[in-house]
């Protein structure tokens, strides 16, 4: 088996890095809320940062009902985008000659998207990670969980539907 140069696999990193910060620069939500992306491969997970601001009810303290609904809907967004890109950004011979082409990619649109409070959102950082079930060239089907301490205790879920951009 033939050994890669470390030139190449750091050249993949860099595509890899551009590519999804370009997705995440295109929705300036992203940026307010706070949420960073971890990428490990083509596994993608979201941290939403605890901020006071995020706190909706104060008696509890709990986080926000629609601070969570975005965390969620935004890691579905992404999650899904970066399925759809990661082989152009793995072989750039598919399609995409650079990073540069890969942020000209347009993003989904949410269809619907439905969310299931399993418990309070404590104050603290939250987790999210999307996990796409079907996508084709019109729709596509997201599923995302989110926790905080425990991967295995959810606080929240959700599901969304989206509509696939079309090729230009």
């Amino acid at each position: 088996m033939e050994k890669l140069s470390p030139e190449p696999v750091a050249l993949i990193k860099k595509r890899r890095n551009e590519a999804l910060s370009q997705l995440i620069d295109s929705i300036p939500y992203i940026s307010f809320l706070g949420v960073g992306f971890d990428r490990r491969g083509d596994e993608i997970t979201a941290t939403l940062p605890f901020k006071e601001e995020l706190i909706g009810n104060p008696s509890l303290p709990a986080l926000h009902g629609g601070s969570i609904a975005a965390f969620l809907e935004i890691s579905a967004i992404i999650g899904l985008s970066w399925a759809q890109i990661w082989h152009q950004i793995e072989d750039p011979g598919l399609g995409a000659s650079s990073s540069d082409d890969a942020g000209k990619f347009t993003l989904p649109k949410t269809i619907d998207f439905s969310v299931d409070y399993l418990r309070s959102g404590l104050p603290r950082d939250s987790y999210a990670r999307a996990k796409v079930n079907r996508a084709g060239r019109r729709y596509a089907s997201v599923h995302v969980e989110a926790w905080q301490d425990n991967r295995d205790r959810l606080f929240a879920q959700g599901t969304g539907h989206f509509l696939m951009p079309q090729p230009n």
